[in-house]
């Protein structure tokens, strides 16, 4: 009895496997569009992190040799998606250094106008990498975007 339950065993393995692969077919194109966002989200604030003051330097030498050098102290953060908590990419702020400071994030927000003729975005500086969009958001005043940064993932 024990033989022939050995050799069953790799037949209702596969055929576990099977099954589960089949039912994941159906809608294993959404989740990897879950797990791509998720890795990209998760790549691209990886990035901000660990290259944000050469990006930063990169964005002051740019602006400096078009002759529009930036007079107040700047720093790149992260662009989150109000609503959504995912990170879509970077941009530098700038202001006041003791304001500045306090400046975590870019909320991103958008909607429209007139039904779809216009798309509107705002850049919002704010005092945290997680808006839960529920609460609203706490703007640093005196701290602009000067610089939007676009990471290809």
């Amino acid at each position: 009895m024990q033989t022939s339950w050995r050799k069953a065993s790799p037949i209702a393995a596969a055929l576990a496997v099977g099954t589960i692969f089949g039912a994941g077919l159906s809608n294993g194109a959404a989740r990897a569009d879950l797990l791509g966002s998720v890795l990209k989200g998760g790549g691209v604030a990886f990035l901000i992190k660990q290259f944000n003051r050469p990006i930063n330097d990169g964005i002051n030498k740019l602006t400096g040799s078009a002759g529009a050098p930036l007079l107040e102290a700047t720093k790149v953060v992260p662009i989150v998606s109000v609503g959504q908590g995912g990170y879509v990419g970077a941009a530098q702020v700038s202001g006041p250094q003791e304001t500045l400071n306090s400046v975590q994030a870019v909320g991103l927000l958008e909607g429209g106008l007139n039904g779809k003729t216009f798309r509107l975005k705002a850049l919002v500086p704010i005092n945290t990498n997680k808006p839960d969009g529920k609460t609203g958001l706490t703007r640093v005043k005196g701290v602009g975007v000067s610089a939007i940064v676009d990471i290809h993932v």
